[in-house]
């Protein structure tokens, strides 16, 4: 049994692809699809015209994983896409009216709150990467909260009760979720070196 889970371990983390820049685009590809079927796990609370989704888990592992720079372009990509039409935003949702919309300011933040995490989180040291965690997921909030006191002309106390409050608990739990997936590619990736 530990030669048969040492083998799918081995598989799991062998570099597929040798030429850098063809993961690097791989990547970039593999996150902005994986950030649009995330939006399809959408749920509508009746409090607030913003979605509960599964969007803000790749946004920030695209950072911690791809690094800053492609990180941003992966959610760049994405948020591309879907401006285009192309139904990528949340049940399905496509076209510039999105950007425009109580959920606009969490997704034009993707790119920039990718960048954060990626920046932050670098390649070592627990305490960096959960910073870098938190603050990807703290720059959607500002976005998404600026935005929405913009269209609702409410004051900052109702914008936060509902665009940030609601979403924290499932957020944290996202933290947590990327925080173990980032520190287990870490791991592998040491174990290979």
């Amino acid at each position: 049994m530990s030669t048969f889970s040492e083998t799918i371990r081995t598989l799991a983390v062998e570099e597929v692809v040798e030429d850098r820049r063809v993961r690097a685009a791989l990547g970039v590809v593999a996150f902005a699809v994986a950030t649009a079927l995330s939006a399809q796990v959408a749920v509508w609370l009746p409090w607030t015209a913003v979605p509960v989704t599964l969007q803000p888990l790749f946004v920030i592992l695209a950072g911690a994983l791809l690094g800053p720079r492609l990180g941003a372009l992966s959610m760049g990509a994405y948020v591309v896409a879907g401006a285009m039409g192309a139904p990528v935003f949340a049940s399905g949702g496509a076209g510039l009216p999105w950007l425009v919309g109580p959920t606009g300011g969490y997704l034009l933040a993707a790119p920039v709150a990718a960048f954060v995490a990626g920046v932050i989180a670098g390649r070592e040291g627990d305490l960096r990467l959960l910073a870098g965690l938190v603050l990807g997921v703290a720059t959607m909030y500002v976005g998404g909260v600026a935005q929405l006191a913009g269209l609702t002309g409410q004051g900052l106390e109702a914008v936060v009760a509902a665009g940030v409050v609601p979403f924290l608990v499932g957020d944290a739990t996202k933290i947590g979720l990327a925080f173990f997936v980032v520190r287990s590619a870490r791991w592998a990736r040491s174990k290979r070196s």
